[in-house]
């Protein structure tokens, strides 16, 4: 069992390793199978989404077989498909020595964590996608890790291309171009906050070196969600008489369930790993769907949950007085991806898993750390400065697993504002140093430009006549893309800029409130 289990985790973390570099722009407007069919299966963003926002996208009902799953069998999903638990095994097995240290009250601090995020989710606060191990898997892998793989990948092969040896380019070359064709993004990615978000990553597999599985044993509110669901599943562990309580399997065992205990063992935490039977040299241990199930009484203790529950209902109210809360006040540097839902209701539904962030072929969208609040941290901004919203790209749309991002249409994304470009003209060219530049005209891409011109005779310094095209925006026309910006020749702060003001979602972020 120990084999099989090994194998389905290889063979679900492959899986789930081929659908995220699968969610990446082919050349096309279109993904065939994005990384999100995990999320798809996840109970815990279903339960906090549908409190929270009071609705779900069709797919994730599909995280109802999972429920069905573990009130059969119990953590199966945790003990044989959870990527990130497969990672933590994987980091694990590196932990010398094999000494057991039990930590006995530790396992319910993942329970607090989940009544917290539950309670807080009935107020419309949705944070259950920053410590869901699904959505934190691939925020860490979109914004850390895979850059990170690019920038080793992409050195490594340019040194070998630079050594000029023709046999090792025989031998680099095909291997680079395979890589470029299924792993490798085709830009090199650049994100704020990536060595942040990495170092959590990097410490949430540190702490396997510790304690194996550390994070699910303690932490992860999944497991815990599918560790109450499992208190009712019909496969059941039994001990027999052989059974002299030597230990063995209690050193063994993944989800520090207590089995040496034999009757107290916690069935909550098992994860159905079957150590303990391939352990037992006795084979006093065996799994089945017969007689009765003994296992220990789930003792959280009720002021534990009271307390997590009362903080939870006490962050809304919290988060909802910082400044950012305000009706009518909208931070004119946030700017939300096109297709974003007004912003109460984008994040009550955002998850922060990062697939947007992933499959903007600009590099565009970047994670918030306080723009939107506490509330809305790693949510998705777009950093014109760093890159633009392209024209014709719906990507972002079609990965968000929750709706925050509604999916459009080309035809109805052309005609989305996110916001509206406004010129310094004390930076712009043409109108602060009577220096000829029509870049921003240039590349605005919508069909009749949204930046035109207007022609201007001044005196240069030596008090001859130019003739200067100034440019100026079109409130009607601008859609906020920021390429203007992006392209903008002036260095540092661009000449013009991109503010969220005249954004579609909104009816109260205008320029003229008439």
């Amino acid at each position: 069992m120990k084999n099989l289990r090994r194998i389905s985790q290889g063979l679900f973390l492959l899986l789930f390793l081929f659908l995220f570099f699968q969610t990446e722009s082919k050349g096309l407007d279109e993904l065939g199978y994005p990384v999100k069919i995990f999320l798809d299966f996840d109970p815990l963003i279903l339960i906090t989404t549908l409190l929270s926002s009071h609705t779900a996208e069709k797919a994730f009902y599909l995280s109802l077989s999972l429920v069905v799953i573990t009130m059969l069998f119990g953590r199966v999903f945790c003990g044989w498909a959870c990527p990130l638990g497969t990672l933590n095994n994987i980091t694990g097995a590196a932990r010398r020595g094999r000494r057991k240290e039990h930590r006995a009250g530790w396992y319910k601090a993942k329970y607090m964590i989940l009544f917290f995020m539950v309670a807080s989710s009935l107020f419309g606060v949705q944070i259950a996608g920053i410590a869901d191990p699904l959505s934190l898997l691939i925020r860490s892998l979109s914004v850390s890790i895979n850059p990170l793989f690019n920038f080793i990948a992409h050195s490594l092969f340019d040194s070998l291309y630079n050594l000029d040896l023709k046999t090792v380019a025989a031998l680099s070359e095909p291997v680079y171009e395979l890589l470029k064709k299924s792993m490798l993004s085709f830009r090199q990615p650049y994100f704020l906050q990536a060595t942040f978000i990495a170092f959590i990553f990097i410490v949430i597999l540190g702490l396997n070196l510790r304690e194996n599985r550390f994070w699910c044993r303690y932490l992860c509110p999944l497991g815990a969600l599918l560790g109450l669901f499992s208190r009712f599943s019909i496969l059941k562990r039994s001990v027999s008489e052989g059974c002299n309580s030597c230990g063995a399997c209690d050193s063994v065992c993944q989800g520090n369930a207590f089995p040496h205990k034999k009757e107290a063992w916690k069935d909550s935490e098992c994860l159905y790993c079957w150590n303990c039977d391939d352990v037992c040299p006795h084979n006093a241990v065996s799994f089945g769907f017969r007689g009765s199930k003994k296992t220990a009484a789930m003792d959280l203790g009720r002021r534990n949950v009271v307390t997590a529950i009362a903080a939870g209902m006490i962050s809304a109210p919290l988060l909802r007085i910082e400044s950012h809360a305000k009706p009518g006040y909208a931070d004119s540097l946030l700017i939300r991806p096109p297709g974003a839902r007004n912003e109460r209701e984008f994040l009550s539904r955002c998850v922060k898993c990062g697939e947007c962030m992933k499959v903007c072929i600009t590099n565009g969208l970047q994670p918030t750390l306080l723009e939107a609040g506490l509330e809305g941290i790693w949510s998705p901004l777009l950093v014109p400065r760093l890159g633009y919203c392209e024209y014709r790209c719906t990507l972002c749309g079609q990965v968000c697993p929750t709706g925050a991002i509604k999916r459009l249409r080309l035809e109805e994304k052309a005609k989305v504002k996110i916001g509206l470009a406004m010129l310094d003209k004390g930076r712009c060219l043409p109108w602060a140093h009577a220096v000829p530049c029509i870049v921003c005209e240039e590349v605005c891409p919508t069909p009749k430009k949204a930046i035109w011109f207007q022609e201007a005779r001044v005196m240069d310094r030596n008090g001859k006549p130019v003739l200067l095209k100034q440019p100026v925006v079109d409130l009607e026309l601008c859609i906020g893309c920021g390429i203007c910006e992006t392209k903008c020749p002036v260095g540092g702060r661009a000449a013009i800029y991109v503010t969220s003001i005249g954004e579609s979602r909104s009816e109260d972020n205008k320029l003229l409130l008439l």
